[in-house]
């Protein structure tokens, strides 16, 4: 989607980066505490309360499993509320890292969350949602290795989101003005993209679960 890398990052393989000791990379969760009432809202009343939390903690743990299994990154959950810390150091996997989402919308989470891995001093970093627990590990693996030689690599989801974005260095303007919760979201994040010149990679399509339809 773009002539070039504006960072001009070479055509080496992920595997290869791994072996020399050069690759740093975060894969971050954007997770909230399971609490009823508070999480996977839209499946009720087709689902209980604490049938849609115990649901969404499943969720989680498939996620977590699947983020132990890479090699060559450290596992992230981005958690919130603030205060659910060490529930979810309880729950992560071993030698994760714990950051709060902080506040706002999720645009500020999501630049917040990314800004303080790259303060943090990692290469690349990718947040992924809480909704794709079947999420293919192939996918996880294809992302990190585009981020070798683009600036953002998006995996769009079915209903105009994404399930995953990745970056390459710090893009706070890139979260501004999104239509957080609509079919508008990939549109206008690439829409900034463009505007600021950046080399984009697009991970095949996949789903979210939001509605109980989801489930079936």
């Amino acid at each position: 989607m773009g002539a070039g890398s504006r960072r001009g990052k070479g055509r080496e393989s992920a595997t290869d980066r791994l072996e020399t000791g050069n690759l740093v990379n975060a894969l971050a969760v954007m997770a909230r505490e399971p609490v009823a009432g508070r999480v996977k809202t839209r499946l009720t009343p087709e689902l209980a309360s604490g049938d849609a939390a115990r649901l969404y903690l499943a969720f989680l743990q498939d996620i977590f499993q699947k983020m132990a299994s890479l090699p060559g990154i450290t596992p992230v959950v981005a958690y919130t509320p603030d205060t659910a810390e060490e529930y979810f150091r309880r729950l992560a996997p071993k030698n994760s890292l714990l950051l709060s989402q902080g506040a706002g919308d999720l645009g500020e989470r999501l630049e917040h969350v990314s800004s303080g891995l790259f303060h943090r001093n990692f290469s690349r970093v990718a947040m992924i949602g809480s909704d794709s627990p079947d999420l293919p590990r192939d996918y996880l693996d294809l992302a990190f290795d585009r981020l070798l030689d683009h600036d953002l690599v998006i995996g769009p989801c079915i209903d105009g989101g994404y399930y995953l974005i990745g970056l390459s260095g710090p893009e706070p303007s890139l979260f501004h003005g999104i239509p957080w919760s609509t079919g508008g979201v990939l549109g206008m994040t690439l829409r900034n993209a463009k505007s600021r010149g950046l080399n984009v990679a697009l991970l095949p399509r996949w789903y979210d679960i939001d509605t109980i339809d989801d489930l079936g």
